[in-house]
C-alpha cells in the first residue's frame, strides 16, 4: 500500500494506492490562504501539517486494514513557496507562495547579476519563483534573512515533519531559479546573487528515489509500522504527469486546478524563455519538461461563483452549460489576470477585466466569460510552447497536438471541458480520477521507491469521458479569441 500526499493551495489530498494500482481511499482537509497585503500571498507551514495530520485520521477511519499496510509515502505540492529556517530548523516567518507577486523589481536584479541565468535555469525569472522571494527578504526584512540556515520548498518541509531530512527533487527544484536544470544540481552562481550557498539548500534527489524513513514518532501517531519509505517526489505539475502516465516526449495534460497549465514531457532540456515557456526537469530521471502556467483557473470560476451568489460551482458551471450559442457570442470577454500572468506575459501587474458588460448579463453569462477567458489563456500558453517548439525545430513533430489529459478539480466541468478542446483545437482526456492526478502520481513515486518498475507504476489511467474539437464551436471560439489577445496589449500601460 502507497500513501501520495499533495499539498494544494487551498488543501491536502491524501490517496491510498494499492499493489494493483487501485485508488483504496482519498481524504481532504483545507488549508487557510493569506493575503496580508495586495499582490501578498502566504501560508502557515503549520497549518499544512495540522490538515496532513486531520486527512490521516480520516484515511485511518476510512481503510484501517489498508492504512496499516502502508510501506511507502510521496510527496506532491504547490511549487516555488519559500519556507525559511533558522538554526534549529524553526519557521522564521509565513511561507511565501507561488502566487505571490512582491518581488517583481528583485526579478531584473537576479537577472542582470547573473546575466546567463535564463540558460542555467531554463526559465524567466518571475516574482512567483522562490529565488526572487529571498532577495526581497534580503532587502527588506534583513534581520529574518540574516537568521536563514535552510531554505525549503513546502512539499520539501512537510518531508522534514516525517521524516527528518532535508531532501527536494529535480522537478520541485526547478521552480526556484537556483537550479542548474540541464545539468540537476544547485547552481553556485544563482545561489550567490541571492546571498545564499549550498549548505542553504536540501539535497537533491530523482522523484521517484527513496530519500529517507518515516520517523519512528510519527510511525506510532499515525498507526504504522517502521521502516515505511519516504520518496523524494514531485512539484504538483510534474506529480500530475507521474499520476497520469505522461512519461515520454509528448506525452502531458492540461490542469484545471487553482492555476491552469499546459504540461508536456521532453526528452532534452529546451529552454524557451523568450515566450515565457517554462523549462523544467521531470519527476523521472533524465527527462525534462516545458510547461505554460496562468495563475488563475479553476480559483477564478470559484471567484465568479461566490461575486454573483449562484449556489456552488456545479450548479453554474450547469447553467452554463444551458446557453445558446447566441447568448455565448454576446458574453463579455474576460482577461482571468486575477493574479497577475506568467505565460505568455509575464506581468505580475496585470488584472482580471470584464470587458462589454451589458445590463442584461446574469451569472450565467459572466461564468462563461470565466471558463472562456481561462481557456483563452491556455491558448496562449500552449500556442507558445507550439512557438518554442518551432523555434527549436519541433513545431512539426508529430505529437504536438496529440491528445492531452485534462486534470485538476475544474475538469469535472462537461461544458468547460468541452470548451478547452474546441479553444485549445486538442482533444482532451479526462481520465478517471483526475480530480486526484497529483496525489496519484505522488503514491506511484512512493511504489517506484519502494522498488516498482516505471514503466508498470506510470501507465496511462483508463479515460473517462473524451472531449474533441468541435469545428462550428472553433469557429465561434476562434473570432472572439482574436478580440481577447487584442485586449492585452490595449490595456497594458493600464495595469
Amino acid at each position: 500500500m502507497y500513501l501520495g500526499i499533495d499539498l494544494g493551495t487551498s488543501g491536502v489530498k491524501l490517496l491510498l494506492l494499492n499493489g494493483a494500482q487501485t485508488v483504496v481511499a482519498t481524504a481532504d482537509a483545507a488549508v487557510p490562504q493569506h493575503r496580508p497585503q495586495p499582490t501578498w500571498s502566504e501560508q502557515h507551514p503549520a497549518d499544512w501539517m495540522a490538515a496532513v495530520e486531520a486527512a490521516v485520521a480520516q484515511l485511518r477511519a476510512q481503510a484501517p486494514a489498508a492504512w496499516a499496510q502502508v510501506r511507502g509515502i510521496g510527496l506532491s505540492g504547490h511549487m516555488h513557496g519559500a519556507v525559511v529556517l533558522g538554526a534549529q530548523g524553526q519557521v522564521l516567518r509565513p511561507a511565501i507562495l507561488w502566487n505571490d507577486g512582491r518581488a517583481s523589481a528583485e526579478c531584473a536584479q537576479l537577472e542582470a547579476a547573473v546575466p546567463t541565468s535564463r540558460q542555467i535555469t531554463g526559465n524567466l525569472a518571475m516574482p512567483g519563483f522562490t529565488a526572487p522571494k529571498l532577495q526581497w527578504l534580503r532587502t527588506h526584512e534583513p534581520a529574518v534573512f540574516d537568521q536563514i540556515r535552510t531554505v525549503l520548498l513546502p512539499k520539501d518541509w512537510l518531508r522534514l515533519q516525517l521524516s527528518g531530512d532535508a531532501v527536494s527533487d529535480m522537478s520541485d527544484a526547478s521552480g526556484t531559479l537556483w537550479l542548474d536544470v540541464q545539468a540537476r544540481t544547485w547552481s553556485p552562481a544563482m545561489l550567490q546573487a541571492c546571498g545564499l550557498d549550498v549548505s542553504h539548500m536540501p539535497a537533491l534527489a530523482e522523484g521517484s528515489a527513496p530519500t529517507g524513513t518515516l520517523r519512528s514518532d510519527v510511525a506510532r501517531r499515525w498507526g504504522l509500522g517502521e521502516g515505511v519509505v519516504v520518496a523524494a517526489g514531485a512539484g504538483d505539475n510534474a506529480a500530475s504527469a507521474v499520476g497520469v502516465g505522461a512519461r515520454t516526449a509528448g506525452q502531458g495534460f492540461v490542469s484545471l486546478g487553482t492555476s491552469g497549465v499546459v504540461f508536456r514531457v521532453t526528452d532534452a532540456f529546451a529552454p524557451a524563455t523568450e515566450r515565457a515557456v517554462h523549462a523544467f526537469a521531470h519527476a523521472l530521471p533524465q527527462r525534462w519538461h516545458h510547461m505554460s502556467v496562468m495563475l488563475s483557473a479553476a480559483s477564478a470560476f470559484g471567484w465568479v461563483t461566490r461575486l454573483t451568489g449562484r449556489g456552488d460551482e456545479a450548479q453554474l458551471s450547469d447553467a452554463v452549460g444551458t446557453l445558446s450559442t447566441s447568448r455565448q457570442m454576446q458574453a463579455p470577454l474576460f482577461l482571468p489576470y486575477l493574479s497577475g500572468e506568467r505565460t505568455p506575459h509575464n506581468n505580475a501587474a496585470a488584472t482580471g477585466v470584464f470587458m462589454g458588460l451589458r445590463a442584461e448579463h446574469d451569472a450565467a453569462d459572466l461564468a462563461y466569460a470565466v471558463m472562456e477567458g481561462v481557456g483563452f489563456g491556455l491558448l496562449d500558453g500552449l500556442n507558445a510552447m507550439r512557438a518554442a517548439g518551432a523555434g527549436q525545430g519541433g513545431a512539426a513533430r508529430r505529437d504536438d497536438d496529440a491528445a492531452l489529459a485534462l486534470v485538476g478539480g475544474g475538469a469535472r466541468s462537461n461544458p468547460w471541458a468541452q470548451l478547452l478542446a474546441s479553444a485549445l483545437g486538442t482533444p482532451l482526456q479526462r481520465p478517471q480520477g483526475a480530480h486526484a492526478a497529483a496525489a496519484l502520481g505522488a503514491a506511484r513515486l512512493a511504489a517506484m521507491a519502494c522498488g516498482g518498475d516505471e514503466a508498470q507504476w506510470c501507465q496511462p489511467l483508463p479515460a473517462g469521458a473524451t472531449f474533441m474539437p468541435q469545428p462550428a464551436q472553433q469557429a465561434q471560439l476562434a473570432e472572439r479569441y482574436a478580440r481577447f489577445v487584442a485586449l492585452y496589449p490595449a490595456l497594458q500601460s493600464q495595469f
